[in-house]
């Protein structure tokens, strides 16, 4: 018997039969608006990521010159620029290009679910640039919000501006964790 397997064994004895109560999840939605792209963008900006609202995706990335970018098994083709330097599933790019599974106007967080779209979850941490598309409609207002989009078996990225720790002597260092740099396009709804 493991360490963890006798410690559990004790607290099951020590409840008895006792049920847990189920926990409440009425959790109260924030709704979804227009203002909640405003939003959006704010809290986005203020993480120092860059935005670029009603963007055509291929031009963003053109723009960006990103070097060699990975994209995932499932990216919408037409969001890379012609002649871009596209290779799947590296871990030596300087760059990747994923889509969002949705984006959190209240805190300025984007969830990747690792969709064919979004690719693993290393893929967006490995790179010193992503560059994410978020469609408008898949900006919520609230966690709440995001969280009754999301299946939560699937494996989870919340990504709130670029990579960041204060660790040290409280200075800011990017880039430690995941990318330095991070761009957010939102395309022109069509």
């Amino acid at each position: 018997m493991s360490s963890r397997d006798l410690v559990l064994a004790r607290i099951r004895a020590a409840l008895g039969e006792t049920a847990v109560p189920p926990v409440p999840r009425a959790y109260r939605p924030a709704g979804s608006s227009g203002a909640g792209l405003d939003l959006l963008v704010d809290r986005l900006t203020d993480y120092r990521a860059v935005v670029h609202r009603d963007g055509d995706v291929a031009a963003v990335v053109a723009s960006l010159d990103p070097g060699r970018l990975v994209v995932p098994p499932g990216i919408d083709r037409s969001w890379l620029p012609a002649g871009a330097r596209v290779v799947e599933d590296e871990h030596d790019a300087d760059a990747v290009l994923t889509a969002a599974a949705v984006a959190v106007a209240e805190t300025g967080t984007i969830v990747l679910d690792g969709s064919p779209d979004q690719g693993r979850r290393a893929l967006s941490l490995l790179p010193d640039l992503h560059i994410c598309v978020v469609r408008p409609d898949q900006v919520v207002g609230g966690v709440p919000d995001a969280l009754a989009r999301l299946d939560p078996a699937r494996p989870l990225t919340w990504i709130s501006g670029p990579s960041a720790t204060s660790d040290i002597e409280l200075t800011r260092v990017e880039g430690v964790h995941g990318p330095r740099n991070l761009h957010v396009v939102i395309p022109v709804e069509r």
